[in-house]
């Protein structure tokens, strides 16, 4: 393992390591072929930071990226104005083979690794049967859901921001579960808890989605 290490250039400070597995800072280029190709999105979100799984001495297991939410709006109100900044979204976990607690651990190491403090959020899709297990895994809040809608179509699957201008072509963006979590110290947390401006709800459960 340290080989590896050694080889991506980092040391105890910038490096979770749990059992057989450690999650290290990556670059932007390579979270590519997860994103491209394994993601259902199929398609490149904002990206700020960016972490890898390993595997003892195996390849990249698995990628958790983080950047800034593709809606200004979002970032003012999750908890308000004084904390927009401080705003990241989670947009993309993927993992090669997904194996048990993979992706909790991924999560949670990544989150780790960040600078602080920030307000995470991020959503899991009802159109792909996703109900955000592993951010109840890794005690976010759970603030609902949001209401399915029709966006702009765009070429290529890029996001809806991205669109030519042709208003008459609409297509379906399905309801998500939202999830937030505050990344700081304890005086940290208790202040952007205190901000948040979304209700709070029990978790939900694949079987008792409509």
């Amino acid at each position: 393992m340290s080989n590896l290490i050694k080889l991506h250039g980092v040391g105890p400070d910038n490096m979770h390591y749990s059992h057989n597995y450690f999650v290290i800072p990556i670059a932007y280029e390579d979270t590519k072929d997860l994103i491209l190709n394994v993601h259902y999105a199929r398609r490149m979100p904002s990206v700020s930071y960016a972490f890898g799984l390993y595997r003892g001495m195996e390849g990249l297991q698995g990628i958790c990226t983080f950047g800034s939410p593709a809606s200004p709006w979002l970032c003012k109100g999750v908890c308000g104005e004084e904390h927009k900044s401080k705003v990241l979204e989670l947009n993309r976990v993927v993992l090669v083979n997904n194996r048990p607690n993979e992706a909790s651990l991924l999560v949670a190491r990544s989150i780790a690794l960040l600078p602080k403090p920030k307000v995470l959020v991020s959503y899991a899709d009802t159109a792909h049967d996703h109900v955000g297990y592993v951010y109840q895994a890794t005690n976010w809040l759970y603030t609902g859901a949001t209401k399915p809608r029709t966006d702009i179509a765009t070429v290529n699957g890029k996001h809806p921001r991205h669109h030519a201008g042709d208003r008459t072509k609409r297509v379906y963006r399905s309801a998500k579960h939202r999830y937030v979590y505050m990344h700081g110290n304890k005086k940290d947390k208790r202040l952007l808890t205190k901000c948040l401006r979304y209700g709070t709800e029990a978790y939900p459960k694949k079987e008792i989605i409509q």
